[in-house]
């Protein structure tokens, strides 16, 4: 089945890992919606989530020696249940790798586990970028490994403005030279509302998108 922004914004509304409301993030701002990763904890989810990495994966990456990689610890279902849809729907045979948070000390040792990442070119899979640190963490231990960054892919793009005029997914894609896609954006999920919700939540959402938004 191909992935739809709505489907998954529906099931990520019935499992309360998005939400309406008035939510202070990190960074002071009063948002009208929340997506809480940390709950895409049910089959359902991590499948429809799977289905969108993967249909997108086989859209832009290059399907010869493709390489995927998920950042412990949230990554590592999303990476393998991608490269088993990647196998089922699409019939690409993906590697794929992630790191462990501490290096293993005995056995085969080392940061990370899976595929052979040394002179590959990976596409990283993730869940929600903010300001952007942990990807870049994830970058540094990739070019440590002997590895390029292909491409970037998130379950969501909140599209707000970070230090300057720029999202961090635009101010990575541009540093790096790479595509960082995403499943769904704040625009989508505007959309959404505007279908499916309240004028009031729709009003709110317009106006967090039009003060904190970028183009």
């Amino acid at each position: 089945m191909s992935f739809h922004p709505e489907r998954f914004i529906e099931v990520a509304l019935k499992n309360n890992v998005l939400r309406f409301g008035e939510f202070t993030l990190k960074s002071g701002r009063k948002s009208p919606y929340f997506f809480n990763a940390g709950l895409l904890s049910t089959g359902e989810l991590l499948s429809v989530l799977a289905e969108g990495y993967a249909d997108t994966l086989a859209k832009h990456a290059n399907q010869d020696d493709l390489v995927i990689f998920g950042a412990a610890y949230k990554g590592i279902p999303f990476v393998a249940a991608t490269a088993q849809v990647l196998w089922r729907e699409h019939q690409i045979n993906a590697e794929w790798g992630y790191n462990r948070k501490e290096a293993k000390d005995h056995g085969e040792g080392g940061m990370l586990v899976g595929a052979d990442l040394n002179g590959k070119s990976v596409w990283v899979i993730d869940d929600v970028m903010t300001a952007g640190t942990a990807m870049r963490e994830v970058i540094t231990l990739l070019d440590k490994a002997g590895a390029s960054v292909a491409g970037i892919i998130v379950a969501l793009d909140r599209k707000e403005k970070g230090q300057s005029d720029q999202s961090a997914i635009q101010e990575l894609a541009e540093s790096l030279q790479v595509p960082v896609l995403a499943l769904v954006t704040m625009d989508d999920i505007v959309e959404y509302v505007a279908k499916h919700g309240s004028q009031d939540e729709l009003a709110q959402m317009q106006a967090y998108r039009a003060e904190y938004g970028v183009s």
